[in-house]
């Protein structure tokens, strides 16, 4: 059975009945996996194992653990740090911060596919503006061209322990204050001012590192006036068209 186009969550730390027959759905591709999903190591593994089982090709899973805030699982796991400290340094020791990415990248996607993860929603393309409330220190850099270059070696760690990077958040999440996960932000800048800032990792990136990227849940006003992860403009003409992306969109 081919994988479908729907990624859904679980209930607990173990698969239900119910659970097991929704993710044999045609329609099911993969799980994400959250905190309340999380016990400890031997747990998380035997779900993973429990989840894969179900089908062939086995459904993939996934989870947000790009380190400080968002890493859903602790307890047995590295506590990764925000990835604005990695960052932070990168025009006065650029060797030494793009070595740190890359061990960071590694080590999260080491731990992860230990337990049988597939993957993680990182790397975090968006720029720091210091003024969006839901990205901040889970930006890089404010420079857009040491997103670039800090991400790619990010990349490359992930890449080693086998693990696929998902960029986000298209076409970028850093110059609005409202959390998109509470209201809906507006950006009200032009798409040339984007292409040369915001979108610039995403161009740059998505030909050759990135295996799947997620659009933001913002209305461009200047652009289009549907939030990016509803735009044909945003996916279709710029993401497919424009960029020649061809990897998955994957929309929370």
């Amino acid at each position: 059975m081919a994988l479908g186009p729907l990624m859904v969550d679980l209930l607990s730390t173990e698969l239900s009945e119910t659970e097991k027959d929704i993710l044999k759905h045609p329609l099911v591709g993969g799980v994400i996996l959250f905190s309340r999903n999380f016990e400890s190591v031997e747990q998380i593994t035997r779900l993973c194992d429990d989840i894969h089982q179900l089908r062939q090709p086995h459904l993939l899973i996934s989870v947000d653990h790009e380190g400080g805030r968002v890493q859903r699982f602790r307890q047995g796991f590295s506590r990764l740090p925000p990835v604005a400290a990695i960052g932070q340094e990168y025009h006065q020791h650029p060797k030494l911060t793009l070595e740190r990415a890359e061990q960071t990248g590694w080590l999260m996607a080491a731990e992860l596919r230990a337990v049988g993860v597939d993957f993680s929603f990182a790397p975090v393309l968006d720029l720091d503006y210091g003024v969006s409330q839901v990205i901040g220190d889970r930006a890089f850099h404010r420079d857009p061209l040491a997103v670039t270059d800090i991400a790619r070696a990010y990349i490359q760690g992930m890449k080693r322990a086998w693990m696929s990077a998902v960029g986000k958040h298209f076409p970028g999440h850093g110059a609005v204050e409202i959390d998109s996960h509470l209201g809906l932000p507006v950006d009200s800048r032009h798409l040339e001012d984007m292409l040369q800032a915001d979108m610039l990792p995403f161009s740059r990136l998505c030909q050759t590192e990135l295996a799947g990227i997620m659009p933001a849940h913002i209305v461009y006003e200047n652009n289009d006036k549907l939030p990016a992860c509803f735009s044909p403009f945003w996916l279709q003409e710029m993401l497919r068209g424009k960029l020649q992306f061809q990897g998955a969109i994957l929309s929370d």
